[in-house]
């Protein structure tokens, strides 16, 4: 069924408020998002923004949910654009996350920065934000199929067994997704997947300037490097 004229319109303006605050998020940072001000910028009165809106946390929560879909979303079409091969596929997905976080600094903030004081994101953030992150595990659990972790087949480290205990929730999420991955790789996915998003932190916060001459080239060397560590080899091309 086709939406109606007014629902039309009502999804008009509310895009309108999201963009407006996406805007705020790069100029400003998060914690100083507000409702008074993104009403200004679309030519509302507060009262009206509301109805969209009822709280500054509402409309964190609807920009969480948005960036984190949109990311995800550029991280699975990159992954399904690279083919079989699951090295190709592991530089295009991480690739992916750099080239969208490059593009929407702000919104990265919102998603990996300082936590906004006083909000605390509700449940249903968690789907969208596991989407990221379940295209790179199947991309190396396909990679792996069945292979030793690291590229010399080590095994677990000392406090791999803590470690996985530790990060229970996050093995249930992948196991509900049907994957299952030996608690070795578990322990470096997580190592990767912080790494993949602590180097991009680093380059957008400016703790590079002085070190990285060229942030691109050195985002690739980490790619290639923890896809050795967690036991397959990266294509690059």
């Amino acid at each position: 069924m086709a939406p109606t004229a007014r629902e039309l319109a009502r999804r008009t303006v509310r895009d309108g408020i999201l963009a407006a605050a996406r805007a705020r998020l790069t100029a400003e940072g998060p914690a100083q998002l507000s409702l008074r001000a993104v009403a200004r910028d679309v030519g509302l009165v507060s009262s009206a923004v509301y109805r969209y809106f009822p709280s500054r946390d509402d409309l964190l929560t609807a920009l969480l949910v948005m960036d984190y879909d949109e990311l995800g979303a550029a991280v699975e079409a990159a992954d399904a654009a690279a083919g079989p091969d699951p090295g190709r596929r592991w530089v295009a997905g991480c690739r992916a996350v750099r080239t969208w976080s490059v593009a929407h600094p702000g919104d990265f903030a919102l998603l990996y920065g300082s936590p906004v004081p006083g909000y605390v994101a509700p449940a249903e953030t968690v789907a969208p934000a596991s989407r990221t992150t379940l295209t790179l595990v199947r991309v190396v659990a396909d990679a792996l199929d069945g292979a030793p972790a690291g590229a010399d087949g080590a095994g677990a480290g000392a406090g791999t067994g803590a470690a996985v205990g530790a990060v229970a929730d996050g093995v249930a999420t992948l196991r509900a997704a049907g994957i299952e991955l030996p608690e070795e790789v578990l322990v470096r996915m997580l190592m990767a997947w912080t790494t993949v998003f602590g180097t991009i932190s680093f380059e957008l916060f400016g703790h590079y300037v002085g070190s990285v001459s060229d942030q691109a080239a050195y985002f690739d060397e980490v790619v290639a490097r923890l896809a050795d560590d967690l036991g397959f080899s990266a294509t690059f091309g």
